[in-house]
């Protein structure tokens, strides 16, 4: 892994995509995409996770965080684990998935490819992290963000795709709360 691409500065505020193995179009079920919604809930709860924007995209996910007891690394490496269980064990156990037997095959055919996974991997193993640290950048990242599902055409405008913090910058919080408060390096949000 690239030396830019690690978590340096444990305070900062990073931009962060990750996306599943051989990017599977996974999060296509509600039940999936809110075991995602669930999870950013428990980390900016009990882990202080700040979240400025997100994307959850069928097969990645984008955010803008801070990690609030300053280990990025630690708690990406955490949050990814949990989902990951999680989701796999809600496939296994959704009767009315139609494509559980390949997906399951497809994550297991990636965990034989790495050693340090036992059974399954959902998953890919690089984060790539950027830290942000300009008005500029921070706002690059926060319109790629919520263009995504405008650019892929799911939608013809960002505020209407579900689950996106751009519905949050309309004052719409019905998916998750981001931390908008206050000023972010002189950015209000």
């Amino acid at each position: 892994m690239s030396r830019k691409y690690k978590f340096h500065n444990k305070e900062g505020l990073y931009f962060i995509s990750f996306a599943t193995v051989y990017w599977i179009d996974v999060f296509v079920r509600e039940k999936y995409l809110s075991i995602l919604a669930e999870s950013i809930i428990y980390c900016r709860k009990q882990k202080g996770m700040e979240v400025y924007a997100y994307c959850f995209m069928p097969n990645h996910v984008h955010l803008i965080f801070r990690a609030g007891k300053c280990d990025p690394s630690g708690l990406i490496r955490d949050f990814k684990s949990y989902t990951s269980k999680k989701v796999m064990k809600a496939i296994e156990e959704n009767p009315q998935e139609s494509r559980k037997e390949w997906l399951l095959w497809m994550m297991e055919k990636a965990g034989k490819k790495n050693s340090n996974i036992t059974k399954r991997q959902f998953w890919q193993q690089h984060n790539k992290p950027i830290e942000l640290w300009t008005d500029k950048v921070i706002q690059q990242k926060i319109d790629y963000i919520h263009n995504n599902p405008v650019e892929s055409g799911f939608v013809i405008d960002a505020v209407d795709y579900k689950y996106s913090s751009a519905r949050n910058y309309q004052e719409d919080h019905t998916v998750l709360k981001i931390d908008s408060e206050g000023f972010l390096l002189g950015l209000q949000i």
